[in-house]
């Protein structure tokens, strides 16, 4: 991966001998750190308690976004408190050589698997575009459980080279845990990174392709209906009834028909978030003259069948911004650290090296974060959970 923790750490200080780096204590990195796993610990943890305790959240999408903050919770409960502690004594590794290569391997293990969640998010969200009518919104199928258990079993097949002592070298130097081959290094960023993730950008490219081409469709047969309708209404009631004086000149229309109107309300209710009423794209004569045919408890069934829509379509704003905060984050690790295995005459400071892993753990911090602000859902779950904590707090004061 590279040669810095942080799918795959190097934890020295080249330009410093390790007597000297040991007698260095880095405080800043030490708070940063600490801060830094309360903070990923504590988002990803809400996260996956509002998914299995809230019912609205409960969507197939949302299985997928559990997955990725399970990787990220396990990246900081066993990967960075060892990156912390090891930035903290200055870059020098001072635990002994099976404690660095399970770090190693937990390592390249959980930033692979975060990686393949979200290039399996973009897949599932790809198969609902292009076959909504075999995608399954409310249940995780077999299709979906293939793309959980695969991302898991590819990312530690290849973190596995680890395992079976690819870092057992001859002369290693003990004061270091990083990847020793750097053959291993190329091999670990290709799979992990440089290969999924044009993948990933493609597949998002084509699900917006697919949305917009999807609702211009529905659009224009959804006006052609009502026009045809409405031409074959007024050709009727042109017929049977004369015009009454005092209204709008014309015909009187007749009610659409209801598979019509509940196109019209489901059209109404999924281009809102809030459900707000907004302008009908029929004419104002038919709006004040048509006799609405469908019921309450009818009505109530198409708002909820468009609240998931609408649920979804926000999950799908979501997650692009997911995507688009990973590879800002990650490019960088991946750029230094595989330019610094290919080209080893190449001189790297060691400051670039380490902003670029620390940038590489933020960003299992920021996706709560994202959550929070693009998705109502979530952010309903978590206002809610504050709420109750400050009640608790106060309640106990």
């Amino acid at each position: 991966f590279g040669e810095r923790s942080a799918c795959s750490a190097d934890f020295t200080n080249d330009t410093l001998p390790a007597a000297a780096a040991v007698t260095h204590y880095n405080f800043p990195a030490l708070i940063f750190g600490i801060l830094l796993i309360v903070i990923i610990t504590g988002g990803n943890v809400l996260v996956c308690l509002s998914v299995y305790l809230e019912k609205a959240l409960k969507t197939t999408t949302n299985y997928f976004i559990v997955s990725l903050a399970f990787a990220d919770l396990l990246l900081a409960v066993l990967v960075l408190p060892l990156f912390v502690y090891a930035e903290f004594q200055g870059g020098v590794w001072s635990l002994n050589m099976l404690m660095c290569d399970s770090l190693m391997t937990m390592d390249v293990m959980l930033c692979t698997a975060s990686i393949f969640n979200l290039c399996a998010i973009s897949v599932d969200r790809f198969i609902a575009v292009s076959i909504p009518l075999n995608y399954n919104r409310k249940h995780v199928d077999q299709r979906q459980l293939v793309l959980l258990s695969a991302t898991w079993l590819l990312a530690l097949a290849v973190a596995s080279p680890v395992i079976f002592g690819i870092n057992n070298v001859p002369n290693r130097d003990p004061s270091e845990c990083k990847l020793e081959d750097n053959n291993y290094v190329v091999y670990s960023s290709v799979c992990s990174f440089f290969i999924p993730c044009p993948i990933m950008v493609l597949l998002y490219f084509g699900v917006f392709r697919g949305l917009r081409h999807w609702e211009v469709t529905r659009k224009v047969k959804l006006r052609s209906s009502i026009e045809a309708c409405r031409k074959l209404q007024h050709a009727t009631v042109a017929t049977a009834f004369p015009p009454l004086a005092g209204t709008i000149p014309g015909p009187l229309p007749m009610p659409l028909p209801r598979i019509i109107e509940r196109d019209l309300a489901q059209s109404r209710l999924d281009d809102t978030d809030d459900y707000m009423q907004q302008e009908i794209p029929y004419p104002r004569q038919y709006r004040e003259n048509s006799v609405p045919t469908v019921t309450y408890s009818q009505k109530l069934r198409m708002k909820k069948r468009a609240k998931i829509n609408s649920r979804e379509r926000k999950a799908m704003r979501v997650l692009p911004v997911v995507v688009g905060c990973f590879l800002f984050c990650w490019t960088p690790f991946f750029v230094v650290h595989t330019t610094r295995a290919v080209c080893l005459t190449c001189d790297i400071p060691p400051g670039l090296m380490s902003t670029v892993t620390w940038l590489g753990y933020v960003n299992s911090a920021l996706n709560p974060i994202i959550y929070t602000i693009f998705n109502t859902e979530f952010k309903k779950f978590f206002k809610k959970c504050f709420s109750s904590c400050c009640r608790i707090s106060l309640h106990r004061r």
